[in-house]
């Protein structure tokens, strides 16, 4: 597997909701790290199984995103989830 290229430009798809009370709709990120540190500490770990970030043409789900995250080659500072 090619390595993870955390600097790319990346969209971001939140999960549909059932209920449709979610505001978070597609963002789109200048780097796929800000889009998964968006991701796993800004939205709602409900809306993280679903949601699909694309990078370069590929799609990586939730518990993709959540590796990606705490791989060591992170760039960005993590912090703590509330």
């Amino acid at each position: 597997m090619a390595p993870f290229d955390y600097s790319a430009a990346a969209g971001l798809y939140p999960c549909k909701t059932v209920r449709r009370t979610s505001h978070l709709r597609y963002k789109r990120f200048e780097s796929a790290a800000e889009a998964l540190r968006f991701a796993i500490e800004d939205m709602p770990a409900s809306m993280l199984r679903g949601a699909v970030l694309e990078v370069e043409e590929a799609r990586f789900d939730g518990q993709q995103m959540q590796t990606f995250y705490e791989a060591d080659g992170y760039p960005l500072p993590r912090r703590r989830k509330n």
